[in-house]
């Protein structure tokens, strides 16, 4: 999904602290089935992945398309880039920590979720992937609660919910 959204057309100066957000996160929480709410939460996608700067944004089509073809180190020296240029851009510290998660780096990919998510709270991508650090890690009480957030955020995220009830199913005793 994120290399195709790259390639959308974006405004200028929008990023997390766009003034439209806040909007699309109550459409979000209130769409009314699954369809209504993939058409509010691309337009959330879109304004996370976009930033002012030109040399920003090819590097993360880079990184990106990099992730796409399992070029993973590749990729990971992109964002590293990005967050180096760009400290202030979520969607760089989320993007790259989806590259040490790959790569089994989790304990840096804990670190930078936290910062996307110290600049955008409502990052609920940022969530899943915590909890899915945290189910690598065998820490299901804490995936569980990672999980929770992003579902609070957004609630049509049929993964995350997927998992979070394997999750209470588990820590209540009961078969998978």
């Amino acid at each position: 999904m994120g290399l195709a959204l790259l390639g959308a057309a974006m405004p200028a100066a929008a990023r997390q602290d766009d003034a439209r957000l806040d909007e699309l996160f109550r459409q979000l929480r209130t769409a009314p089935g699954d369809e209504a709410a993939q058409a509010v939460e691309t337009q959330i996608w879109l304004i996370w992945l976009d930033h002012p700067g030109a040399d920003v944004l090819t590097m993360m089509r880079d990184g990106v398309r990099r992730l796409h073809e399992d070029q993973t180190e590749q990729a990971l020296m992109l964002f590293d880039a990005v967050v180096a240029e760009a400290p202030e851009y979520a969607e760089g510290w989320n993007r790259r920590a989806n590259a040490h998660y790959l790569v089994g780096d989790y304990a840096a990919a804990v670190a930078d979720i936290r910062r996307a998510l110290a600049l955008e709270p409502r990052h609920f991508g940022a969530l899943v992937g915590l909890g899915l650090v945290y189910l690598a890690v065998e820490e299901p009480a804490d995936a569980l609660k990672a999980f929770e957030a992003a579902l609070a955020i957004n609630p049509h995220l049929r993964g995350a919910r997927d998992r979070a009830d394997q999750i209470r199913r588990k820590l209540a005793g009961q078969p998978l």
